[in-house]
């Protein structure tokens, strides 16, 4: 009698260590699927305002650019003209509505393509505070 309840003292601790490691398996399981989905939304919320932010930046571009063409459209060539416009398709392609859509990054590559240019056309330098590849660099230029 005596070695069957040392067999059972060593058998409940040999499973108090099973339990214990499975709670806490289960507990941080659970504190890392809330903390996940909370980092998720965080960094979700962010590149989703740096892709609006890149898209209006382009947008407003566009309809400066259109309106210039308006005022003088002997001032700028077709070829100019034609890019500018492509860049509008690009722009009213994006699926800002469907984050999940595999051609977005391949869009967002064609668009600043587009930008850097008709950029080049013109002979100016334009950026804002958040643009790629603008890092401590005059923001605007002609």
């Amino acid at each position: 009698m005596a070695s069957s309840a040392i067999e059972d003292i060593l058998e409940s601790s040999l499973n108090l260590e099973e339990r214990l490691l499975q709670e806490g398996y289960n507990e941080g399981y659970n504190d890392g699927l809330a903390s996940g989905k909370e980092e998720g939304r965080e960094v979700g919320l962010k590149v989703g305002f740096e892709v609006g932010e890149e898209l209006g930046f382009y947008k407003g571009c566009v309809e400066v650019w259109k309106a210039a063409f308006e005022i003088c459209p002997d001032g700028f060539s077709a070829r100019v003209q034609r890019n500018v416009k492509q860049m509008a398709e690009l722009i009213e392609r994006y699926p800002i509505l469907e984050p999940e859509n595999e051609g977005v990054q391949d869009l967002m590559d064609a668009l600043r393509t587009k930008f850097k240019a008709v950029s080049a056309m013109l002979s100016v330098r334009l950026g804002y505070q958040g643009f790629p590849g603008l890092k401590g660099e005059d923001k605007a230029g002609f």
